[in-house]
């Protein structure tokens, strides 16, 4: 069944305005103008940015989501898609962040925009801890995009979180998979079946 509703999470001090972000947007927009579209700017507490998903796609037709989520916002994804059973893309996302994030307790920026604070706390990690979602329900329907040259985490932790799930892995590639659009979007968007 085809997607109709396109949610898309970002990742730690990311947000709406990242390139890979504004790439699916943009495509979105002029190639499947039928699909309604969701990237919020998720708060800093884990916690209260799944509560605000699940809020927020509560009334979405539940055989015709699709998520994307990269890094941070990849660890998120998979919450929702054990949750909802939707279909999955996960760019090159955080497997253990409740282990990787815990030196970045205190006052951080967000990359596009320096002058934005936010304060990470300590509780949060915690948070992430519960958030964990363990095996997949339909890891067939989960696609990860993993690059072996992502200098923020460990592809051999990613590749090993998502078996049984369809895999895409990059010889070398960054961890903002630089080469999204010109070497990633089409198969992303084949996966996620969207409609129009």
């Amino acid at each position: 069944m085809s997607t109709t509703h396109l949610l898309y999470l970002h990742g730690f001090r990311s947000s709406p305005q990242s390139a890979k972000a504004r790439v699916m947007a943009r495509h979105v927009a002029q190639r499947h103008p039928g699909v309604t579209w969701w990237a919020p700017q998720l708060p800093p507490s884990p916690r209260a940015a799944m509560d605000g998903i699940l809020a927020g796609i509560r009334d979405w037709p539940r055989d015709r989501i699709a998520v994307v989520g990269s890094s941070l916002g990849g660890f998120y994804a998979t919450h929702v898609a054990a949750a909802t059973g939707c279909r999955a893309v996960l760019l090159n996302p955080a497997v253990h962040p409740e282990r990787d994030l815990a030196r970045y307790v205190g006052d951080q920026t967000l990359w596009h925009s320096p002058e934005d604070h936010f304060f990470f706390r300590p509780e949060y990690i915690e948070e992430l801890r519960l958030l964990q979602a363990g095996p997949l329900p339909h890891p067939e329907r989960c696609m990860a995009v993993v690059a072996k040259g992502d200098e923020v985490l460990d592809w051999r932790e990613m590749t090993a979180r998502y078996p049984g799930s369809p895999l895409r892995l990059i010889e070398g590639g960054d961890h903002a998979l630089s080469d999204f659009e010109t070497a990633h979007l089409d198969a992303v968007v084949a996966f996620l079946q969207l409609t129009g």
